[in-house]
């Protein structure tokens, strides 16, 4: 079927749906293996429909775009994901901005709840002077975080770890995206991420915070860096604090949102 037919139709259905549009392009790139731009120009070529709506059926259900690609970008480098892992945000980047300026020469950092592993080989990336650990309850997710690693090639070391259980190590920075929406919020989320991204990697339990109390209960020291869900700022102070740890700066998203608590022990 032609190319111009498919896109036609579907960008259609997926404006009556609702979606974006553009998602229907960027299947139809992955299917042809060409890009956007030669999309747009060619569009009398065929297509293969048997491949391509098997794929747009599936972002109709709701599927994320990014599991169904297997890919997003993060910090302008293009990671692996499926849904084993969370998908990456761009307000995680902001962690990640202010880790890369803060943490000292030749520290050790551990990254608790990797994931993707988008955090831990960005640091490691970006600063190779750092020796950096990435952590994750999950396996799944440990095996995704070492695909993208030796893509990159990037120096980290992993470990199955409720959260720093697995690091015999000292360790001087933590950084953290953690599971941070409280339990009764799930099912106000969106379809694509209540129904599709693993649920451990979204809330922690009721409160939306035990995660984070766990991380200051055995951080030994360390400074911590967490990114936190909107309005959590004074529940996370209160929890550093009851951990002997003093907040130096809050961080905002691009929507101003308080996204990335700093914090160190006192004394």
């Amino acid at each position: 079927m032609k190319i111009s037919t498919l896109r036609n139709h579907w960008r259609e259905e997926a404006l009556r749906r609702g979606l974006s549009p553009r998602d229907v392009d960027l299947l139809l790139a992955d299917v042809t293996g060409r890009s956007l731009a030669w999309l747009f120009a060619h569009g009398d070529e065929e297509a293969d429909a048997d491949r391509f709506e098997p794929l747009i059926a599936r972002r109709f259900a709701g599927e994320p775009l990014q599991y169904i690609r297997n890919r997003t970008e993060f910090y302008s480098r293009e990671f692996y994901v499926d849904d084993r892992v969370l998908i990456p945000r761009p307000e995680t980047e902001i962690l990640v901005e202010a880790a890369i300026a803060q943490v000292p020469i030749d520290a050790t950092v551990v990254d608790i709840g990797t994931g993707s592993g988008c955090i831990a080989v960005t640091l490691a990336l970006e600063r190779p002077d750092l020796r950096v650990f990435a952590v994750d309850a999950s396996v799944g997710a440990l095996a995704v975080a070492k695909r993208n690693r030796d893509a990159f090639g990037a120096r980290v070391s992993f470990a199955a770890s409720d959260v720093l259980e697995a690091i015999g190590a000292r360790v001087d920075f933590v950084v953290s995206n953690p599971p941070y929406i409280a339990e009764e919020e799930i099912a106000t989320l969106a379809t694509d991420v209540r129904d599709h991204e693993p649920r451990m990697a979204l809330t922690p339990g009721p409160q939306g915070t035990e995660i984070i109390e766990r991380i200051y209960a055995g951080a030994r020291g360390a400074r911590v860096m967490l990114e936190i869900g909107y309005g959590q700022t004074e529940a996370v102070t209160r929890v550093a604090e009851s951990h002997g740890y003093r907040v130096d700066e809050v961080l905002r998203d691009l929507a101003g949102i308080e996204r990335v608590v700093v914090s160190s022990p006192n004394g």
